[in-house]
């Protein structure tokens, strides 16, 4: 089953580039183009895209404010932002909108073709140094109260947590905790399910949200 994805920027040449680059992959379809924020909520009601690629700044609508409204009316659409600015509170924004990963525009092709796979295989794209970043944010907003959800985690599904929060991936937490990778896996999606989280990125979120972890224990 292919990828469908939406391509969002406001420059035709760089839609034109992702097309070109896209089309080599057997298994990703571009399905539609945008050139404004408004256009792409359209375009992914109509077409339901797997994978949106969203520049952050768009005319009309900005990649944010489309990307919230594109997962208002589907919880299932993953979204990818284009960005060629590094910034923190891009990075901040967007993850609180529900994207779940970010390319610069300047990256590798081959990134961006891997992000677009994890994306769609229902991961998240969250390096450590934006994993970071996020924790920097997090330390300077009032905390709300922690989901009673999380009382519902096991001990070791609350460490699983806690190493997802620190930005490390499932071979990374298995090495950690001396378990197997697939184990890691198993508990990654409890504890999503328990949260009703979607992807690592909104684990991340709440990890830090809730206070469970801060940006002590992570450094």
């Amino acid at each position: 089953m292919s990828i469908r994805v939406l391509v969002a920027d406001d420059q035709s040449m760089v839609r034109a580039g992702f097309r070109m680059l896209l089309a080599g992959e057997a298994d990703i379809e571009v399905v539609a183009e945008a050139s404004t924020g408004l256009e792409a909520v359209d375009k992914a009601e109509r077409f339901h895209p797997t994978v949106v690629l969203m520049d952050i700044r768009m005319p009309e609508l900005d990649g944010l404010e489309a990307a919230r409204r594109i997962l208002a009316a589907d919880p299932a659409a993953r979204i990818l932002i284009l960005t060629t600015f590094d910034l923190d509170e891009y990075i901040y924004e967007a993850l609180k909108a529900g994207a779940s990963g970010f390319v610069l525009k300047d990256d590798p092709p081959e990134q961006l073709i891997a992000a677009i796979h994890t994306i769609a295989a229902g991961d998240a794209l969250l390096s450590s140094a934006v994993t970071k970043r996020v924790i920097e944010q997090f330390t300077r907003i009032p905390r709300p109260t922690p989901p009673r959800e999380l009382d519902e985690l096991t001990e070791r599904e609350r460490d699983i947590l806690r190493l997802i929060a620190e930005g490390l991936s499932n071979s990374e937490i298995g090495e950690r905790l001396y378990i197997s990778e697939t184990t890691v896996k198993t508990h990654v999606t409890h504890v999503l399910q328990k949260l009703n989280l979607r992807d690592r990125v909104q684990a991340v979120v709440l990890a830090y949200q809730s206070g469970l972890v801060t940006q002590d224990a992570a450094g």
